[in-house]
């Protein structure tokens, strides 16, 4: 079969995996291999989206396999890591490529509702390690407002994020937060701290998401671990603790993620103004999975409630987001009254690496 937009997508992303992710980065190129054989399976993964990369179908898909694997079915239960952690490296060799194949293609031949289901949905990884990013983002809206904040979150997924505030964060060159928090989130720090004195304090929370996974549910917690790449077990134990805190915490404050479009949710949060605290709209790696109308939507009620914010009741705008231009990955803050946009750090996709710039302007750095 000829290149197409889906195996290119999923050659990017075997590329992407390869130096951190080797056996996720193999199960992409089996895959590849599998679709480009049977004209079927890549009609259906090709019929996902019309942007495969921007849709994410390869990380659909490899979340589909890794859930068999937690599920504890065979074979893919004795494949995967941790089970499978001497193949995950390669040490088997090429010529051990056979159970892997046949992994593939049993999935799609036995396992076709799961993995149908599987596909319909966006990854929700909800990775923690971002909120080490934005914490910072949120200790900058303190700073420069001097009020409570009142957090709102789009793209939410099981809400893990909406506590960035409650875990401890210790990159080396700084540390805030609770010593005694149920998880510490470090990353690789570039540049100075971000203002550290602020203040920090968080009055309300809620989220949106087009699927909100409820860790209420059963099976639910192993669904959202399923988009972790399996070879990375450090990710897999920072999710399974921020899970085990987040339940928690929203079971005793009463907080929930709505299962709403993220225009309508925006639309009614900012419906009125909160004198006394500053109203953050924050959302990290999401943008790209809601459509050009509803990204539209949102921007539009976010400059007009910009336009009414006053010192009183400022209003932000968090977006830890690909830049389209390049993929890499920044944290920006546009801030009312004035509506200045500020460039706070760039980092890498999942918080391991940030380089704080301390609100550079938008348009002096990027």
């Amino acid at each position: 079969m000829a290149a197409t937009p889906l195996l290119a997508a999923f050659d990017w992303q075997a590329a992407w995996c390869r130096q951190t992710a080797p056996f996720t980065a193999r199960v992409l190129e089996r895959s590849r291999h599998w679709l480009a054989q049977d004209d079927a399976a890549h009609a259906t993964l090709a019929a996902v989206a019309a942007d495969p990369m921007a849709a994410a179908v390869p990380l659909r898909w490899a979340g589909a396999l890794h859930h068999l694997a937690l599920l504890g079915h065979a074979p893919w239960a004795g494949l995967w890591p941790p089970a499978g952690a001497d193949a995950a490296v390669g040490a088997a060799g090429p010529c051990d490529e056979a159970p892997l194949d046949a992994a593939i293609a049993a999935a799609w031949t036995h396992q076709r509702a799961h993995c149908a289901a599987a596909l319909a949905r966006p990854p929700q990884t909800n990775e923690v390690q971002r909120s080490a990013a934005l914490l910072p983002g949120l200790l900058y809206v303190a700073a420069q407002t001097r009020l409570p904040i009142a957090l709102l979150e789009i793209g939410a997924s099981a809400g893990l994020n909406l506590w960035c505030d409650r875990y401890r964060h210790d990159p080396g060159a700084w540390a805030w937060g609770d010593p005694a928090a149920p998880l510490v989130l470090r990353s690789d720090w570039q540049g100075p701290p971000p203002p550290l004195q602020a203040g920090l304090r968080v009055a309300s929370r809620a989220g949106c998401d087009a699927h909100p996974v409820d860790l209420a549910q059963p099976g639910e917690g192993l669904r959202l671990a399923s988009f972790i790449w399996p070879d990375q077990p450090a990710r897999m134990q920072r999710l399974q603790a921020a899970q085990a805190a987040a339940a928690g915490w929203q079971r005793a404050e009463g907080v929930s993620v709505q299962a709403l479009p993220a225009a309508r949710f925006v639309a009614q949060a900012l419906q009125l103004p909160r004198p006394g605290q500053a109203t953050v709209l924050m959302h990290s790696v999401v943008w790209q999975y809601i459509g050009a109308g509803e990204q539209a939507s949102i921007a539009s009620t976010m400059h007009a409630a910009g336009a009414r914010a006053t010192a009183a009741a400022p209003l932000a705008w968090l977006r830890l987001e690909p830049r389209a231009s390049d993929g890499l990955t920044s944290l920006r803050c546009r801030l009312w009254p004035g509506g200045r946009d500020a460039l706070l750090a760039r980092c890498h996709p999942h918080g391991a690496h940030i380089e704080w710039l301390a609100g550079t302007p938008a348009g002096e750095a990027g």
